[in-house]
């Protein structure tokens, strides 16, 4: 069904993210791997604080006490996790809620000009066009069951449930053997960083070995950054100095897990425009080489997406699968949007599983990506 405000709005593009700021060589004269440099291990970085090193170029927020170093009884009382997802999606829920209950007022009766509107709900809600498109028709087949809003939200929730619940599921269990190697990607900015913290502190309470590999060796303070996160998630770190090979990092990292028996290996890399060719030629790069060391490595590649980008987030899974082979994706920031409804267009449109959803600050707003009760919290 085709309709005015549609018609006005599809052609819009998102805002491009901002241009990359540390470009890296395309020579491939660099290929060979130079001679490590010197491995430090959970070394907590010189006269450094959270606040010195606080980075909002990529997201990080000031880390959670060492969870090593807390009493179990001594830590607040975590609330439940549906109270937590609800509270993340809390914008998103009130403005879909809010405005569907709007739809309605004056005793409306459910025609094309209301579903114009709603059709204008969703998009603005970033489900996207071609998905909204085809939830307002099959809305549309169904209006003779709606006479209100609550039966509009009913309808709307089993559909959005149908989308989201046929996404593909991520499977870990065909790693053949130690170390599993996840190999972490992502433009500037979308909290790689917080992520990678979030996902050592959750294996190290699964009790598993984790070991980071600080591959994002060109931008100011992201070593020190993942340092500090390794030091709270109770996790080690392999490390060179500023400027080194990212791929050289990849490779020691993957050696030292193996040596030491971690059952995880959490790759960090660069901040990187996904359309920038010579930069996604570096994850390539960094790719091959941790298949040096482990064969089927990686055996894992996560996107981090912003929530708060939009349909932008779609272009850039898109153009990451084609040059890298994705096989997950962690949305961030989900709390602080009312635009949840990029997680249904991506369900809607990518044949990538979402794995992680963030709904907060907090180390434990990483969570695993539950259709239903991701809809439930929706409305």
């Amino acid at each position: 069904m085709a309709f005015k405000w549609l018609k006005r709005k599809k052609d819009q593009q998102d805002t491009p993210p901002p241009d990359d700021d540390h470009a890296l060589p395309t020579d491939e004269s660099h290929e060979d791997l130079p001679e490590p440099a010197e491995e430090i291990i959970r070394e907590e970085p010189e006269g450094l604080t959270v606040e010195d090193i606080h980075d909002r170029e990529d997201g990080i927020e000031a880390p959670e006490p060492a969870l090593a170093d807390t009493d179990a009884d001594a830590k607040p009382e975590r609330s439940g996790f549906m109270s937590r997802l609800r509270r993340g999606l809390s914008k998103t829920r009130d403005f879909l809620n809010t405005d569907i209950e709007d739809l309605f007022s004056g005793k409306r009766k459910l025609d094309d000009e209301l579903l114009e509107e709603l059709e204008e709900l969703l998009i603005t809600a970033d489900v996207g066009v071609q998905t909204t498109m085809a939830l307002v028709d099959k809305i549309s087949r169904k209006a003779s069951k709606i006479a209100s809003a609550d039966d509009l939200k009913a309808i709307l929730k089993e559909e959005i449930l149908t989308i989201v619940d046929t996404a593909p599921a991520a499977d870990e269990s065909k790693t053949p053997s130690k170390p599993r190697v996840v190999m972490i990607v992502g433009v500037n900015g979308v909290g790689k960083t917080t992520t990678i913290g979030k996902l050592a502190a959750r294996y190290g309470r699964d009790g598993k070995k984790v070991l980071i590999a600080a591959s994002d060796t060109f931008r100011a303070a992201a070593i020190e950054q993942l340092t500090i996160w390794a030091e709270r998630a109770g996790a080690d770190i392999v490390k060179h100095k500023d400027q080194a090979d990212p791929a050289a990092v990849a490779f020691d990292a993957v050696e030292a897990a193996t040596a030491r028996g971690a059952d995880i290996v959490l790759v960090d890399t660069a901040g990187r425009l996904h359309t920038k060719v010579n930069l996604m030629e570096e994850l390539k790069k960094i790719k091959r080489s941790l298949s040096k060391n482990c064969p089927d490595a990686p055996h894992e590649t996560l996107l981090v997406l912003d929530a708060t980008t939009g349909q932008n987030a779609l272009s850039q899974a898109k153009l990451f699968d084609e040059a890298i082979a994705l096989n997950g994706l962690a949305l961030t920031k989900l709390d602080g949007t009312a635009k949840g409804g990029i997680v249904v267009s991506i369900c809607s449109t990518l044949n990538i599983p979402l794995k992680y959803i963030g709904v907060g600050e907090q180390i434990d707003d990483l969570q695993d990506f539950d259709p239903q009760q991701f809809v439930e919290a929706l409305f």
